[in-house]
């Protein structure tokens, strides 16, 4: 059902996994952004992934490391680089599957540069669906996910690791560049059509009133998981969101 491939484009190396089932053209390809500390071979991204094809056969989804995140080979994260790996996936799938219909699943971090990239690139989406994402980032990981320990190295010019499943080494240059691209300064009316936000109310990462109130600045719609926490470990709330994404998406 799955494959690994990667990009090797414009000196980068993007490491990818296509979930397809491999016996039907493929017309419509969800790109599934995972979120901070993440990769692509997270649970989320699998399970959904299953839904997905299993429903609609004419449907494939590609997720993908985000620099220095999973096996990506960087070492240093900057959030142009993490521009240009989704502009490049989503060249390749465009030009893999032959102009299919676009659609985009963003999780935390991962939601937080996909808005970004709404800013700077045309919308190659029809529908953009997010959960959890960290839409205020930097105060996400200045004042929720590091430490008091964390952040006196920072001020000493020290790296510091941060994440889950794979710590991320990041230091001030790169808090430098999440604090001057806010995104919850810009306007989204363009795009607030096609965008659907989830958000758990127990989340414990990024305050459901942050994401509210943007959503509400912004028009976008916005759907509150009652009880769900920010990973949705419970297996009910997925099974919620899942279910509330692919009726979104209207496939």
């Amino acid at each position: 059902m799955h494959r690994y491939f990667e990009i090797n484009a414009r000196s980068h190396n993007i490491r990818c996994k296509l979930y397809c089932d491999g016996r039907h053209e493929v017309g419509r390809v969800v790109i599934f952004c995972h979120g901070f500390g993440s990769h692509k071979d997270n649970s989320a991204a699998e399970k959904f992934a299953e839904r997905l094809v299993s429903k609609y056969k004419n449907a494939a989804m590609v997720t993908f490391n985000w620099p220095c995140h999973g096996d990506d080979v960087k070492s240093k994260l900057c959030l142009d680089d993490c521009m240009t790996y989704l502009e490049l996936v989503v060249s390749h799938v465009r030009q893999q599957f032959g102009e299919p219909q676009l659609y985009c699943y963003g999780t935390s971090f991962g939601g937080y540069l996909m808005l970004r990239y709404l800013l700077q690139h045309e919308n190659p989406f029809v529908k953009i669906a997010l959960r959890c994402p960290a839409v205020n980032m930097y105060e996400v990981l200045t004042g929720t996910i590091m430490t008091e320990a964390d952040r006196a190295k920072l001020q000493k010019g020290k790296e510091i690791p941060v994440g889950f499943d794979r710590k991320v080494m990041i230091g001030t240059p790169f808090l430098e560049e999440l604090r001057t691209n806010d995104i919850q300064k810009a306007e989204f009316f363009d795009h607030a059509d096609s965008i659907l936000i989830l958000h758990g109310t127990e989340d414990e990462i990024v305050p459901i009133c942050a994401v509210r109130d943007f959503c509400e600045q912004k028009v976008i719609e916005f759907l509150p998981v009652e009880g769900a926490d920010h990973r949705f470990r419970d297996p009910k709330k997925m099974e919620q969101a899942i279910k509330h994404i692919l009726e979104f998406y209207a496939l």
